[in-house]
């Protein structure tokens, strides 16, 4: 079983508990989904740009991403609707807990300047979403075979009803917010 779980159940229940004054363990906020998303704008002139952002985010998650298509055409971007321009994944379960605590005890440490995480960007019903600028910072990503930086986006999903619960939530599960 993953440290992260096992530290949410034995010691984050009862402090959230206590903190929020809860009436049942039940209302205790906790991590629902993680959803990764990478958009690759230049998969509209080259479609070989997507199979590689599909390839790595399958080594970053462990699992096979859906690719995600246009809603809409715009023609500036010359782009129609339905063409494939990003890839996603939604991890739950286990493997989310895996990529959560990868991402905290690996990943963040490793982007330059790191000062911590933003507490602004919570969304006001309890997720937080996480810009990361290149995916060279996880650890299955070999260098020599990256064809271009790619930044994504890491949203957490939460169960918790305001942003003070998830930010208590997720400082508890060790989140490096900037002070």
């Amino acid at each position: 079983m993953n440290a992260l779980k096992e530290k949410y159940k034995s010691d984050i229940v009862s402090a959230l508990v206590e903190k929020f004054n809860y009436d049942s363990v039940m209302e205790v906020p906790k991590i629902d989904k993680i959803v990764i998303n990478m958009g690759v704008g230049d998969a509209v002139q080259n479609s070989k740009a997507l199979d590689s952002a599909v390839e790595e985010l399958s080594q970053i998650s462990g699992q096979q991403p859906v690719i995600t298509k246009a809603k809409k055409s715009i023609a500036g971007f010359r782009l129609r609707e339905g063409m494939p321009i990003g890839a996603k994944v939604t991890l739950r379960g286990e493997r989310m807990y895996d990529f959560l605590q990868k991402l905290i005890d690996v990943s963040l440490p490793r982007v330059r300047d790191f000062r911590g995480i933003s507490k602004k960007a919570f969304d006001g019903r309890g997720n937080y979403t996480l810009g990361v600028k290149e995916q060279l910072i996880f650890p299955e990503i070999n260098y020599d075979q990256v064809n271009k930086v790619r930044g994504m986006d890491i949203v957490i999903v939460t169960t918790a009803n305001t942003d003070e619960e998830a930010a208590e939530l997720l400082t508890q599960l060790g989140m490096p917010f900037q002070q």
